[in-house]
């Protein structure tokens, strides 16, 4: 017999099967990259694929049209000169980069971006400064349609900060959470609906920090984790598939900030690059389809901090 779906229901989402790193900062000149790592549906990150497009740091991606993704935004500032960005760069279904896409949208950098809606994403929140001086917070939103085309802006809900994360949860919504804004250290999370509507704040559980990465899991599920308080961290929370984010989990790995997540093999997870005390790095930490983080893989490709990453296929 069929199984039985009640009306209204979604069923859990299996998804995209690889994933894709790339962009980012690396601290030696030249700090801006763009080359990619593709990431294998057993979790193996590749060697450097030569970057297509603006290299840039402070991006963020996500999935889209149920097999493909985007990356967007980020930053070409390296003190004293260059800019926020709005462009965009599609990946297809065989993890190709596509050259630059003009931007839409108020351009900015250390935004946050997830899939809603089974087949389209959203990029959400960001500073229009340059660097932590400059800062300037937002809350606009960007919604991506199945066909990775980039709407105008959607007036923010929520409290306005930058170097957040964002994951799928739930099998067709999305959830924005942790950050920083004029106050210091946030954990507040922001649910997406199934049709790209955010809302209001919801009380932050676990640690406040920043630059924390987050990805989906376990088909329905997601996962944020690491970041900064004073210190590098590495501890998780959990996202169950009703949005709810649970207390600290003890971390697993190398404590660092300013890594990147995704979903491969269909419903585990991947923790890749990031700043750690002494430097960059490029290690990786898988995540289970029951949310657990393995131990440091070691890293393959050109060591950075502040990129993006996505599932596709």
């Amino acid at each position: 017999m069929f199984p039985i779906i009640p009306a209204n229901s979604v069923a859990a989402d299996s998804g995209n099967q690889e994933g894709i790193f790339g962009y980012g900062e690396y601290n030696v000149l030249p700090p801006m990259q763009s080359m990619t790592n593709l990431i294998s549906n057993v979790g193996v990150a590749s060697t450097d694929v030569t970057g297509v497009g603006t290299a840039r740091h402070g991006l963020a991606a996500c999935s889209y049209g149920g097999d493909k993704g985007i990356f967007g935004y980020g930053s070409t500032y390296v003190a004293p000169t260059g800019s926020n960005q709005s462009m965009t760069n599609l990946v297809s279904n065989a993890g190709v980069v596509a050259t630059d896409t003009t931007g839409v949208g108020t351009a900015r950098c250390s935004l946050a971006a997830c899939e809603y809606g089974d087949d389209k994403g959203i990029f959400g929140f960001g500073s229009t400064g340059n660097g932590h001086p400059g800062a300037i917070f937002q809350s606009m939103t960007n919604l991506v349609s199945n066909a990775g085309v980039v709407a105008t802006d959607v007036t923010g809900v929520g409290t306005a900060r930058y170097l957040l994360a964002a994951t799928q949860y739930g099998g067709d919504k999305g959830i924005f959470g942790y950050g920083r804004d004029g106050t210091g250290n946030l954990s507040m999370t922001n649910l997406v609906s199934n049709a790209g509507v955010v809302a209001t704040d919801v009380t932050g559980v676990g640690t406040a920090r920043y630059r924390p990465a987050a990805c989906s899991y376990g088909g329905d599920k997601g996962i944020f984790g690491y970041g900064f308080t004073t210190v590098n961290v590495s501890m998780t929370n959990l996202v169950s598939n009703a949005g709810v984010v649970a207390s600290d989990v003890t971390g697993v790995g190398q404590t660092r900030h300013g890594l990147a997540a995704c979903r491969y093999g269909g419903d585990k997870g991947i923790f890749g690059y990031g700043y750690m005390l002494t430097g960059n790095a490029s290690m990786t930490n898988l995540v289970s389809n029951a949310g657990v983080v393995a131990t440091d893989v070691t890293g393959v490709g050109t060591t950075r901090y502040n990129l993006a990453a996505c599932s596709f296929n």
